[in-house]
């Protein structure tokens, strides 16, 4: 791949730019094609998870009592269970949680065995808790930092653990308060609580890893910027992103912006590759076309440009500011239906910049390990909020493409943006965040209808499930994020490992 910085680009000739242009935009590369059907891309890093099963041999002792709750007891007992926690393990695997890398069951039956176990390279130790002294679980606990503890105990999913018991005495677990989440940060995820403990359900498994692989993910998350970084109704947020998340933001300047799209409209080959593309998008079922045809072939030139940034800085997210204005002018067109588009591949692409809204949107964006939906909110009344705006994907399930118009921008009435129909009934999660000051209030809701008030283009009517009137007295930045199911258990895990004060509705 062909990388040059942004001052080689800049110091580049017209006869250099061509060049540049027929080497990046060239046709044997497989980025040039455009195809709504390819598998959603899957980014992101792989969480290691390492299992562990604890148990302590035990020898019948005549007259005397010689062993705790449950059987895994014996050498020929652990190996059996190893195996069962192995099988276990790759179906949930094979379930389709992508991010994962879970090793292979290894055994602990003395604190020296954990302790050389808690010392190799991985992101989360599992224990499972079937026999043995608390000393050797904790000795599995992974150490203060950005590592992770789950525990796992049988009750009726197999045989039952010595920890079902163990796990309820008092002094062994942190009470996963408010204080004993105060320390958590980017760089440590504090200490073991409850809320770690998982009885025979792998669905809440499955929740917990999730959340562990989207804060991997989120922390020091790399996105870029074009027009800069900012906070819609906080200043602060950028720099909160930075410093309290590590964030990476990549400074994008609309100048490179406009010398890249002047490069584009002098290439016969590339313009009549993107009218072929418009027909494409206006193949897929259920799309109608109700703006100028040509507003969705210039919008293709901005999504051979986002790419080209996006692989050029090895970035897999992108945000617009100025998103209503600067670029409208210079693209002849609107972003909202690029943006659209690229979120439909599997990236993570967002308009407005705005970094109050965009942590959340990274973190839930790697926890469902689907697309996500930045809205505005409205003024709750009777149960219901109006969620809208222009950019909305349409395979938010991550692979069917929902219903969409595609009309005009709203505020503009010019270029190309999507109305996307939801399904009526579909469950959803919000988060709604604080301006940037680390509190976060989650919640979930059903899609009721997708009205066409005269406001940004996909709108849809939701019912708030749970104390929706707590709504009413918040005062909070004007973007929500909203994903497809039910991921609020598993975002408020992730949150508060991490600082943030999670605020839930439904609980």
């Amino acid at each position: 791949m062909l990388l040059l910085t942004r001052r080689q680009f800049a110091g580049l000739t017209a006869a250099g730019l061509l060049a540049l242009n027929r080497c990046v935009l060239g046709e044997e590369t497989t980025e040039e094609v455009y195809d709504p059907q390819r598998p959603l891309l899957r980014t992101g890093k792989k969480l290691t998870v390492q299992p562990v099963l604890v148990y302590r041999p035990a020898e019948r002792r005549e007259l005397s009592s010689w062993r705790s709750w449950g059987p895994v007891n014996t050498p020929a007992a652990a190996d059996e269970e190893r195996k069962r926690i192995d099988q276990e393990l790759a179906a949930l695997q094979a379930s389709g949680t992508s991010l994962l890398e879970i090793r292979p069951t290894l055994v602990a039956t003395s604190d020296d065995e954990a302790r050389a176990i808690q010392k190799r390279d991985h992101d989360a130790v599992m224990i499972y808790h079937a026999s043995g002294s608390r000393s050797i679980v904790q000795a599995c606990f992974a150490s203060q930092g950005p590592k992770d503890t789950l525990i796992f105990a049988r009750h009726e999913s197999g045989p039952i653990y010595y920890g079902y018991e163990a796990l309820s005495t008092g002094g062994y677990l942190k009470k996963g308060t408010a204080e004993d989440y105060a320390g958590c940060s980017a760089d440590n995820h504090g200490p073991v609580t409850v809320n770690d403990v998982v009885i025979d359900d792998y669905e809440a498994v499955r929740c917990r890893l999730a959340a562990l692989a989207g804060l991997k993910n989120f922390i020091g998350h790399r996105i870029l910027a074009l027009g800069g970084a900012q906070g819609k109704y906080d200043a602060s947020a950028p720099k909160v992103a930075r410093e309290k998340y590590r964030f990476d933001i990549v400074d994008l300047d609309y100048k490179d912006l406009g010398r890249r799209l002047d490069i584009l409209r002098a290439d016969a080959k590339f313009l009549a590759r993107a009218d072929k593309w418009t027909d494409v998008y206006l193949s897929i079922p259920g799309t109608k076309l109700q703006t100028d045809r040509r507003f969705i072939t210039e919008a293709f030139l901005l999504y051979r440009i986002f790419k080209d940034w996006l692989r050029e800085n090895n970035a897999t997210s992108i945000t617009i500011n100025q998103c209503m204005g600067t670029i409208i002018e210079m693209s002849r067109t609107t972003a909202c239906l690029t943006l659209s588009w690229l979120n439909d591949e599997g990236y993570l692409a967002l308009c407005e910049s705005d970094f109050v809204i965009v942590p959340p949107c990274v973190l839930m964006r790697y926890i469902c390990g689907n697309p996500v939906f930045l809205h505005n909110s409205t003024f709750p009344h009777r149960g219901r909020v109006t969620c809208a705006h222009c950019t909305c994907p349409r395979r938010l399930d991550g692979a069917q493409y929902e219903p969409a118009a595609i009309m005009t921008h709203y505020e503009s009435d010019y270029g190309a943006a999507p109305k996307v129909d939801l399904p009526i009934g579909r469950q959803v999660t919000f988060i709604s965040p604080e301006f940037a000051t680390g509190r976060w209030l989650g919640f979930t809701g059903i899609v009721k209808g997708n009205p066409n008030f005269e406001i940004c283009r996909s709108q849809q009517e939701v019912e708030i499930q749970g104390q929706w009137q707590r709504l009413m007295a918040e005062a909070r930045d004007s973007h929500w994020v909203m994903t497809y199911g039910d991921h609020a258990e598993a975002a408020q895990y992730a949150a508060r490992k991490i600082g943030i004060r999670w605020d839930s509705l439904t609980s």
